[in-house]
């Protein structure tokens, strides 16, 4: 029987994890340094389009949609909320980057609504767009809540038989010339058939111990859940590029908002103990984001705000995800580099992961997302800079 241990047990390991097992691939042992979710999967705003600006990112969202749909019925405890779709806002100067996609969408029966900001405001009464703004509104996208699907989702993968080991490190990737065999952590070193890193904030030190690297940057996101709203939440999931962020209706009622910080550098995480809760929770953005937000969704201001969670996004070099083996040696998968998609992604990406391992192939062309695509002295270059979020590629769920 194969081994294939996961590295992380966020959404796209614990993802990689549930098709693994479905597809009977062997033993498969998910190894987590602290509780599930304990990374960027438990921070994450959930939002989820299929409507994104390439032909691999189109055919993987229609995928991860479909089984966004399928685990709200399979899994105890999670709903796909896609009872109003996803909405994308463009104000006229960001508008015309995405209209030109309009015939790949087409192209690939993936089904899409233009709304004016008039078609807006009579449909959800509670958003209230600029005049001269448009929606890009998607019927298949929509949210669901970490909280809800990271539980729901590991007590699935753990009745198929998975071994899930939360609080371990893995301080190691073992390598025998061309081959990982396994990793190391602080108890023990584990051999497996396949390794499969789904790490996105710790991947860079963890590859370099097998003298590996990617071209991978890592960036500050926060997001605030408010108070309950004073009437029912009925809008979509918003994707508000106009003002640097998102909105979305939240568990009880509530409103959550999702900010990026254009000025600040990325974030290098070189430390394997190194843990996202030392970062402090930014109360001092919240002013400056409701005041943004402020016409688009009136009565934010009047909100009282319960919590604020902050965590960190990947981001590849050339703004798409990198999944898939590792060149220079066999038996290392990974997935990693989403943006601010990982969690729209990984149902998705966790089947492709799987189909990997299991036929040598994804049931989709993943080759403008292999990680061989960069070439070594452009990865150094993008590693060797630093940058701020708003110098990279504006990628939003």
């Amino acid at each position: 029987m194969k081994t294939i241990i996961i590295v992380g047990a966020g959404v796209t390991g614990l993802s990689t994890a549930y098709h693994l097992a479905r597809l009977k691939a062997g033993r498969i042992i998910v190894l987590e340094q602290g509780p599930i979710g304990n990374g960027s999967s438990s921070r994450a705003g959930g939002i989820t389009c299929a409507l994104l600006w390439t032909e691999t990112g189109v055919r993987a969202r229609k995928v991860a949609t479909k089984w966004f749909r399928h685990l709200s019925g399979e899994l105890s405890g999670y709903t796909y909320h896609n009872e109003h779709g996803c909405l994308n806002l463009f104000s006229p100067e960001l508008w015309p980057t995405r209209a030109a996609l309009l015939p790949l969408y087409d192209r690939l029966d993936a089904p899409y609504q233009i709304l004016s900001a008039e078609q807006i405001k009579a449909r959800w009464p509670q958003l209230n767009p600029p005049e001269n703004y448009l929606g890009l509104h998607d019927p298949l996208g929509g949210y669901s809540e970490p909280t809800d699907y990271l539980p729901a989702l590991a007590k699935r993968v753990r009745e198929f038989g998975v071994e899930i080991r939360e609080q371990v490190t893995v301080r190691e990737l073992l390598r025998s010339g061309n081959r990982i065999t396994g990793v190391r952590t602080d108890a023990e070193c584990l051999s497996a058939d396949t390794v499969v890193v789904a790490s996105y904030a710790w991947i860079l030190p963890l590859l370099a111990t097998a003298g590996l690297r990617i071209p991978a940057k890592t960036f500050i996101h926060q997001r605030f859940v408010s108070s309950p709203l004073p009437g029912a939440a009925a809008f979509p999931p918003v994707n508000a590029d106009p003002y640097l962020g998102y909105i979305r209706p939240a568990a009880g009622n509530r409103l959550l908002l999702g900010i990026e910080t254009p000025d600040v550098p990325d974030l290098k995480v070189s430390s394997f103990d190194y843990r996202m809760e030392t970062l402090a929770e930014p109360w001092e953005l919240v002013a400056p984001a409701v005041e943004r937000f402020a016409d688009f969704f009136p009565g934010i201001q009047q909100l009282k705000w319960e919590s604020a969670k902050v965590g960190l996004l990947s981001f590849s070099l050339d703004g798409e995800p990198i999944i898939g083996p590792m060149p220079g040696v066999e038996g290392l998968l990974v997935g990693c580099c989403f943006h601010s998609g990982g969690f729209s992604y990984n149902p998705a990406v966790g089947l492709f992961l799987a189909e990997y391992v299991t036929n040598g192939a994804p049931s989709i062309d993943l080759s403008a997302f292999l990680p061989a695509r960069f070439a070594s002295d452009e990865t150094a270059e993008y590693l060797a800079t630093s940058i701020t979020q708003g110098q990279s590629f504006k990628r939003r769920h």
